[in-house]
């Protein structure tokens, strides 16, 4: 940073001059890492690219239809390009999708049968999905409708129990499921080899058995995705990294054609499928959006290592380490109580372009087992590519630092998160 940079910081911000030498000192560290990065966003940008190119994409494809949406040529073609991208044979992207936890439920449900079994290589999925399976008791789960679950959860190490999940899969077993981001798990995300594994180690065992993942947070962190390596279906969020912070809702699901037919079913109704759903004018911002999703990705990314780095330098665990393998955008930090997690996401809140002088606070949140705090000052409600940091309110007190469209903004979050911690600390000393 030069000093006109340090000065605004400063003076805007009310940033410490001791965490500006310390971000100077973080940034010089870290740089060798950048280029690792820019060298998987541009080969993913070019990735994304010829698949538009090969699809023939053209301006008319960003036109409105009306009605049942049998002539929306935008939606047929945002899914061809999906489907070049992620390497498959057919995709769904639409807006009605309201979020990643939808998409992955209509590939559960999709898929799954009564009497079928679903088995998690990934120990227990992501809070959201308890209910949506039976693992908590909900009205119109999986479980009410005859499919059992069942679970693997990972090693110590975090590395997946490859004996266990051979030795789980029986008759009934339908589905091997693989959650590839760590959720609010204190474990590293898998990357593509590991995926890679898993998919071989449960062919290994039946070989027409449906792999699917959960791909939230991953797309783009490297230059294949799980589809690449071995899963059958797989689903994430539009405002999520897809998205690339245009997209204003939505989700996709991409797998073998047999597969997303019969999702297709869940999404509307059987016999109609695919052909029917509007996609209401959001074709040029999904496309505009995944066509700069390397890019921004690549720009979270770097964000997370220098919040990574800041925070270890400051005396905290960190997961992924600055240097660490990374297989999704989350970074996480461990704090000591739950007053610092507060303190970490009002800072968060303040470095937003929207809403920065609302102050967060923890609150009982549908779906989880504790309260959970959410700072977000997003153009797009709950985009997780934008900047943002959540936490449940419960032992270990990790948050999760993610997102961010530039670089610089997601520096800024960790310089305004480590700076309100400073503040609150010396507050509550005072007293």
């Amino acid at each position: 940073m030069n000093t006109h940079v340090e000065d605004m910081l400063s003076a805007s911000y009310g940033i410490e001059e001791s965490i500006l030498e310390m971000a100077r000192e973080v940034e010089q560290s870290i740089r060798g890492e950048f280029s690792k990065i820019e060298e998987i966003c541009e080969f993913n940008q070019y990735k994304v690219l010829s698949a538009m190119q090969r699809s023939k994409l053209s301006d008319t494809h960003f036109s409105w239809a009306t009605g049942y949406g049998y002539g929306d040529i935008g939606r047929s073609k945002t899914e061809e390009i999906y489907s070049y991208v992620f390497n498959t044979e057919d995709a769904i992207v639409r807006p009605n999708i309201v979020n990643g936890t939808h998409a992955l439920s209509l590939c559960l449900f999709g898929t799954l049968r009564p009497g079928d079994e679903m088995l998690s290589c990934t120990g227990k999925p992501y809070d959201t999905l308890e209910g949506v399976i039976g693992i908590k008791e909900t009205r119109g789960s999986l479980s009410e409708l005859g499919v059992t679950y069942k679970q693997v959860d990972l090693l110590e190490d975090g590395n997946s129990d490859l004996e266990a999940i051979k030795a789980g899969i029986k008759e009934n077993t339908r589905m091997a499921y693989i959650q590839r981001s760590k959720g609010y798990s204190w474990r590293k995300s898998l990357s593509i080899e590991d995926i890679r594994v898993i998919c071989e180690a449960v062919r290994s065992v039946k070989q027409d058995i449906v792999i699917m993942v959960d791909n939230c947070y991953g797309e783009f962190l490297e230059k294949l995705e799980p589809t690449d390596v071995g899963a059958d279906i797989m689903a994430g969020s539009l405002i999520k990294n897809p998205g690339g912070g245009l997209a204003l809702t939505g989700g996709y699901i991409v797998g073998k054609k047999d597969l997303v037919e019969d999702i297709s079913y869940r999404l509307t109704c059987p016999g109609i499928g695919k052909e029917c759903g509007l996609t209401f004018g959001t074709t040029r911002t999904v496309l505009q959006g995944l066509f700069l999703a390397p890019h921004v990705v690549s720009q979270a990314i770097k964000g997370a290592i220098f919040c990574a780095k800041l925070f270890e330098n400051l005396g905290y665990e960190v997961l992924p380490k600055p240097g660490g393998q990374r297989s999704d955008i989350i970074q996480s930090v461990m704090l000591k109580d739950e007053s610092e997690v507060v303190s970490f996401c009002k800072g968060i809140q303040s470095a937003a372009p929207v809403d920065s002088f609302v102050s967060p606070e923890p609150w009982d949140m549908p779906g989880y087992d504790s309260k959970v705090i959410m700072a977000a000052g997003a153009f797009i409600q709950g985009s997780s590519i934008e900047l943002s940091a959540d936490a449940p309110i419960k032992p270990p007190y990790a948050v999760y630092f993610q997102g961010g469209l530039t670089y610089e903004h997601s520096k800024l979050g960790a310089m305004m998160a480590c700076s309100s911690m400073l503040k609150s600390a010396a507050n509550s000393q005072k007293k």
